[in-house]
């Protein structure tokens, strides 16, 4: 809880205010810098967050915090998903996302398919070797497992890139590293 409870904001006021700071930033924000700004616990943020998806604001949870996915005008953006598969071990998932980060790519998130539960995906939002790198450190820190621990390292990445001709660059770098699931089998 914060320290001074005298400047806490309240209700549909935070809400407000949350996602003006969420507009604001280039970056995405994580639940405590909002708890610290609104002077409230990240269990306040967390709640809001939900009830302002229920209203409709597409907020997105991400491991690197939360942000507003906005409409890009760019016609020539291309977004598609990939299926691949590599060992699912900490420097493995790092060099394919700096792969794919290193050709232009934001990595949008990881799905794969669960033989009970079906599909599960997860938001990524990597777009650089520095979120990768936070990503990769948050999984050992908290010593979660990869998703595609669950499926012998098959998985699905959605992938935006800025161009057709990048997409296929990608794909061939990718396929030249044996992590694009090969299609004949």
């Amino acid at each position: 809880m914060p320290k001074d409870s005298s400047k806490k904001m309240l209700g549909a006021d935070r809400r407000n205010q949350l996602l003006e700071w969420l507009e604001m930033s280039p970056r995405p924000l994580t639940g405590s810098s909002l708890a610290s700004r609104a002077s409230v616990s990240r269990q306040v943020i967390v709640q809001d967050m939900s009830l302002l998806k229920a209203q409709g604001h597409p907020i997105l949870a991400t491991s690197q915090g939360y942000i507003i996915i906005k409409n890009k005008d760019s016609t020539q953006t291309v977004r598609k998903r990939v299926a691949v598969s590599h060992p699912s071990d900490p420097d493995s998932t790092l060099e394919e996302l700096y792969l794919i980060v290193d050709h232009g790519g934001k990595v949008i998130d990881v799905s794969i398919e669960h033989p009970v539960y079906g599909d599960i995906t997860a938001s990524l939002m990597i777009e650089s070797r520095i979120d990768a790198d936070r990503f990769i450190e948050n999984m050992r820190n908290t010593n979660a497992s990869m998703l595609s621990e669950l499926t012998a390292g098959v998985h699905l990445h959605t992938i935006e890139i800025p161009s057709h001709a990048q997409f296929n660059v990608l794909l061939e770098a990718l396929r030249n590293r044996a992590y694009l699931l090969n299609e004949d089998n």
